[in-house]
């Protein structure tokens, strides 16, 4: 708990409002409870995220009639239409979704494959909710990469089956040049702007990739 405490206090200081949640269940009751009622939100989107899925907020927002919920994955879907979804994402009132790894200095650092996910993180919907566990909090943006590309990829991508990607195989990073690769763009958020448009739930649980 104190890393996260430490954690929360940095970013903080970097413009970010953060919350601390023991559990992913504490972190669903803080975010419909505390975070939610504040945003004035009308419409919710996401970016796919493991650790947001497990806190079942996603849940919530889809059974509720109180918000415009835009899908971004429904399997039914074809990928232009998906691709036209994910677009219409960015102008969101709230986005959900998760960080690859938070430094301890209070910088957010991920990686996607199309973008959609960084591009509402860093532009364009009014609020950004992130649920991230303690086991993505590492010490600098050195280890923040070798987390990401050693471990959080390869889980991403085992988990896809649909994709055929080398590392799916030999459980690391080959820098492939597959059509599949999902490690395309990188981004570095070392503050909030505005300040507190990004909000941040820490969990004291080992969550996610």
């Amino acid at each position: 708990m104190d890393l996260l405490v430490k954690t929360k206090e940095q970013l903080e200081r970097n413009n970010f409002e953060v919350f601390i949640s023991e559990s992913s269940e504490s972190a669903y009751h803080t975010f419909v409870n505390e975070i939610l009622p504040t945003l004035n939100a009308k419409s919710v989107s996401y970016g796919d995220s493991k650790t947001m899925h497990e806190t079942r907020v996603l849940d919530y927002i889809k059974t509720s009639d109180s918000y415009e919920f835009i899908d971004t994955f429904k399997p039914e879907d074809t990928w232009r239409e998906q691709i036209s979804q994910r677009k219409k994402a960015l102008t969101a009132d709230l986005f959900l979704t998760g960080s690859n790894a938070i430094t301890e200095r209070g910088c957010l650092v991920n990686l996607d494959m199309i973008g959609n996910r960084i591009a509402a993180l860093t532009f364009g919907p009014r609020h950004v909710v992130l649920f991230v566990g303690r086991n993505k909090i590492v010490k600098d943006l050195e280890s923040a990469r070798r987390r990401v590309k050693g471990i959080a990829a390869i889980k991403n991508a085992q988990s896809h089956k649909n994709l055929n990607i080398p590392c799916q195989k030999t459980g690391k990073c080959m820098d492939c040049s597959s059509p599949h690769r999902i490690c395309n763009t990188w981004t570095i958020t070392e503050k909030s702007y505005p300040k507190n448009r990004i909000k941040i739930v820490l969990i004291n649980e080992d969550l996610g990739y």
